[in-house]
């Protein structure tokens, strides 16, 4: 029998991947962590918020009734239109206007999106900054370990918005007025991220120590594997579980802080609103009677934070051994 032609082992190779993805994803369904999630009314119902939240962001352009960012769209005259279902309401203005016209509805799914992003890239930077410094520390000990440790000591003595305010404040001043609004979403993410990776430091360090002295450790060390290689195949794998829960908890706290970020002003600016911006230009008209300027946005906010938290609550109950 001839041997096989090169597209009939690539055709045999894509089909083996195919299979191991289909056996990981039945491996899911059949585990553990599936089936507490799917025991949890909480969890479900967090879940499924959450991603309606997601993909209503995600698909913004698709979703929103408008784009509040083309201001060719806007129209003055629409400005402090109730919501629908109040007297002088618009059908066209589901959840009303603000001070310039836009649409309430399609902002708060635009401002979503803002938020989202600043959140996800945030946590992401200051997980990848935590777990190397964590797997250093813990990895290599000594003088290095309590120098990191003491810089992580000396920063949470400080609240996090504080720390977010200084680097955004530093930043701001070191480039012209000009930039300010160009750089902002870039300048949230560090401001944000430089400002949580201390738990997920202290936690992959703690991880690491209890790791590194364990046979399977020792033995790679024996037949002369690389640190590096150690820790990242053999250490880092093995503390993803702790790290996983405070990155979807941080998610939360990370699209808390760029809102009130943007509500004190040093956030994102007025012509790409977050939430935060919008809750911000809210509350100026709560006086004059235009609360749905503010409410509309805080209460998204509020869902959003509520149900990603709840998700992390069930997670880190779900990945404990002890209530297994």
């Amino acid at each position: 029998m001839s041997a096989p032609t090169q597209s009939e082992a690539e055709i045999e190779s894509r089909l083996t991947a195919i299979g191991r993805v289909a056996d990981g994803i039945r491996r899911f369904f059949d585990g553990d962590i599936w089936y507490s999630f799917k025991s949890s009314r909480i969890a479900v119902v967090a879940g499924i918020v959450t991603l309606v939240i997601f993909l209503a962001a995600l698909f913004a352009p698709i979703v929103a009734p408008s784009n509040p960012y083309d201001l060719a769209t806007l129209n003055l005259l629409d400005a402090f239109t109730a919501p629908a279902w109040i007297e002088g309401g618009s059908s066209a203005f589901l959840l009303g206007t603000d001070d310039q016209g836009r649409d309430m509805l399609s902002a708060i799914i635009f401002g979503t999106r803002v938020s989202l992003i600043v959140g996800f890239a945030s946590i992401i930077f200051a997980m990848l900054l935590g777990i190397t410094l964590g797997l250093i520390s813990g990895y290599v000990g000594g003088i290095t370990d309590a120098v990191i440790m003491r810089i992580a000591d000396v920063q949470l003595s400080f609240p996090a918005i504080l720390i977010a305010l200084l680097v955004d404040g530093v930043v701001r001043g070191l480039l012209p007025p000009n930039r300010h609004a160009d750089i902002a979403v870039w300048v949230l993410i560090f401001s944000i991220g430089i400002s949580n990776w201390v738990q997920f430091a202290r936690t992959v360090r703690g991880s690491c120590m209890v790791e590194r002295n364990k046979e399977y450790v020792q033995a790679a060390r024996i037949i002369g594997i690389h640190p590096i290689l150690i820790m990242l195949r053999h250490v880092l794998p093995n503390v993803m579980g702790p790290v996983s829960v405070i990155a979807t908890i941080g998610l939360a706290v990370a699209v808390l802080t760029e809102a009130t970020l943007s509500f004190l002003g040093v956030g994102m600016p007025p012509t790409q609103p977050s939430l935060g911006t919008l809750v911000n230009t809210g509350q100026n008209f709560l006086a004059s009677g235009e609360w749905w300027i503010a409410v509309f946005p805080g209460f998204m906010l509020a869902t959003l934070v509520l149900a990603v938290n709840l998700l992390g609550d069930w997670l880190r109950d779900a990945l404990n051994p002890k209530l297994r």
